[in-house]
C-alpha cells in the first residue's frame, strides 16, 4: 500500500521503502514470467489506497514499476488505480485519475485502469466519471460484491452505459439466471431493490406511476416505434430478459391504471375508463381488508366473480331474434328470450331498434327490471373462429344510479346479453356509480 496510512501505520516506511517493495516485486514477476517461454503474460500494477497516497509519489512509484517491466505501445501494462477505501466525491476521484492521465509519462505504453469501492455508496459514479476523465479499464464485481461494502457492480455500470445507448460489451441478456449464479456462489441474496436486476426494480405500486407506464405502454404499441420510451422505466426490461408481467403490481396505494393495465396485459380486456374507476373500488376494498399486495390472478378472480359469473337474480339461458320493417320503413328487431329469474325459466319477448333495446323491452315489460344503456363498447378477444367477443355495458335503472356489466362469448349478440344481465343483476344489488349521461347508443 502506498498511501500515507499505511505507509506510517502499517509499513513504518518512508516513500523510498515503500517504491523499493513495489521495485522488487517488479523483478520478481519478470524473472519468473520470463521463465515461462511461449506464455504471454500481461502486467498489471496496482499501488494499493491509491485515494490516499500523494499524486506525485503514484506517478513516481508507477514509472519506476514500468522502468522494470518496459513496455511498449505493442506490449501495454496495466496500470491500475484503486479507490481501495473510498474517501472522497466521485468527482475527486475523477480528477485525480485525470491528473495521472496527463502526467504519467509513457502514456501510450499502460493501460489506465481504476477499481473503485464502494464505502461512500458512489462506486458507480466513481466509475463512470473515471471514464470520462481517461480510465480505459474497469475492475469490479458482478453485484457489487467485495470486501465491505463491495466493489463497483460491473452490471449497473454497463447497464448504465446501455441506458445511453452505449454497448457495454458484456451480455447482460438473461440477468436473472446471473444473479442466480451469483447468489448460489457467494451465499449471498441480491437485493430486491438492486439496480437493473432486483426482484422489483421494474415493478411500479404507486397509482399514478402505474397510469403513467400503462399510457407509455399504450403509445409505444399504437405507434410502433423501436424506440424505448415508457415513464417510469429507464430501459426495456426484455433486453436483459425480464418480462413485462411484473411491471405493475397492484396494493391498497394502487390506482385504475395499474388494474387496467394487468387486464389488458395478462388478460386481453380493455375496460372502459369509468368500469376502471369502478372495478378499482372492488379491488381497493379487498387490499384494505388483507394490507397486502393482490396478484393478477386474484384480479381476475374478483373481476369474474363481479362481473363474469351468473347471479342466482338473472341468467340468460338462450334467444333469438328477426328484423322487421315498420310502417315508416325503419328497422325493428324482435327478441324472444329464455331467462332464469330466481331460479325459474321463462320466455321474455320485446321490441326496439336493436337487439339490446329489444331485450331491455322485454326485461321491463315483461318481468319489470328497468335497464337503461348508458354507454356499451365491444371489442374481440383472439382472432379467427377462436375469437371472444367481449361487451361492456353501463346500464342505469330505477333511479339506481349506475353500475356495468361484463359479458364473454364467441357470439357478439350473446355477450351484449350477457353484459346487461350482468349490468341488471348489479343494480339490483345496488352496486353503483354516479350516472354519467353519454349520446345516445345507436343502434341497440
Amino acid at each position: 500500500s502506498t498511501s500515507t496510512l499505511q505507509r506510517r501505520v502499517v509499513f513504518g516506511l518512508d516513500r523510498d521503502g515503500i517504491a523499493g517493495i513495489a521495485v522488487r516485486g517488479a523483478e520478481l514477476i519478470r524473472r519468473l514470467a520470463s521463465d515461462q517461454r511461449g506464455t504471454e503474460f500481461v502486467f498489471e500494477y496496482s499501488p494499493e489506497s491509491f485515494t490516499g497516497t500523494e499524486l506525485d509519489f503514484a506517478k513516481e512509484i508507477c514509472e519506476a514499476v514500468m522502468d522494470v517491466w518496459q513496455p511498449s505501445r505493442e506490449h501495454r501494462v496495466i496500470l491500475n488505480l484503486p479507490a481501495t477505501v473510498e474517501m472522497s466525491t466521485p468527482n475527486i476521484y475523477a480528477d485525480q485519475i485525470e491528473w495521472c492521465h496527463r502526467n504519467f509519462r509513457d502514456r501510450e505504453a499502460f493501460t489506465l485502469s481504476v477499481h473503485p469501492h464502494n464505502d461512500r455508496g458512489s462506486a458507480v459514479a466513481a466509475a463512470e466519471l473515471a471514464l470520462m476523465a481517461g480510465a480505459e479499464r474497469v475492475e469490479g464485481t458482478l453485484f457489487g460484491n467485495g470486501e465491505r461494502t463491495g466493489n463497483v457492480d460491473l452490471v449497473t455500470l454497463a447497464m448504465n452505459l446501455f441506458s445511453q445507448g452505449i454497448d457495454p460489451g458484456l451480455d447482460i441478456t438473461n440477468i436473472d439466471e446471473l444473479r442466480r449464479v451469483v447468489e448460489a456462489c457467494n451465499q449471498l441474496p441480491v437485493h430486491a431493490r438492486h439496480p437493473y436486476v432486483g426482484e422489483l426494480v421494474y415493478t411500479a405500486f404507486s397509482g399514478s406511476h402505474q397510469d403513467a407506464i400503462k399510457k407509455g405502454m399504450d403509445a409505444r404499441a399504437a405507434s410502433q416505434s423501436e424506440i424505448w420510451d415508457v415513464p417510469y422505466l429507464p430501459i426495456d426490461p426484455l433486453d436483459v430478459g425480464r418480462t413485462y408481467e411484473a411491471i405493475i403490481r397492484v396494493n391498497s396505494q394502487s390506482g385504475k391504471g395499474g388494474v387496467a393495465y394487468i387486464l389488458k396485459h395478462d388478460y386481453h380486456l380493455d375496460l372502459p375508463r369509468r368500469l376502471q374507476i369502478e372495478f378499482m373500488r372492488v379491488i381497493q376494498e379487498i387490499t384494505d381488508v388483507t394490507g397486502k399486495e393482490i396478484t393478477p390472478p386474484e384480479i381476475w378472480n374478483a373481476f369474474t366473480t363481479t362481473y363474469l359469473i351468473p347471479n342466482a337474480n338473472l341468467e340468460l339461458v338462450e334467444h333469438e331474434t328477426s328484423d322487421h320493417a315498420g310502417s315508416n320503413g325503419a328497422g325493428r328487431t324482435r327478441l324472444e328470450a329464455v331467462v332464469r329469474l330466481a331460479g325459474a325459466e321463462r320466455t321474455i319477448s320485446g321490441r326496439g331498434n336493436g337487439p339490446i333495446a329489444a331485450f331491455t323491452d322485454a326485461l321491463a315489460r315483461e318481468v319489470g327490471i328497468q335497464v337503461q344503456v348508458v354507454d356499451y363498447v365491444e371489442h374481440a378477444v383472439g382472432s379467427g373462429s377462436d375469437a371472444t367477443a367481449v361487451a361492456y355495458v353501463e346500464a342505469a335503472g330505477g333511479g339506481r344510479g349506475a353500475a356495468w356489466g361484463v359479458g364473454m362469448s364467441p357470439n357478439i349478440l350473446t355477450a351484449s346479453l350477457k353484459a346487461v344481465v350482468s349490468a341488471a343483476n348489479r343494480l339490483h344489488l345496488a352496486v353503483l356509480s354516479p350516472i354519467h349521461k353519454t349520446d345516445p347508443v345507436p343502434g341497440l
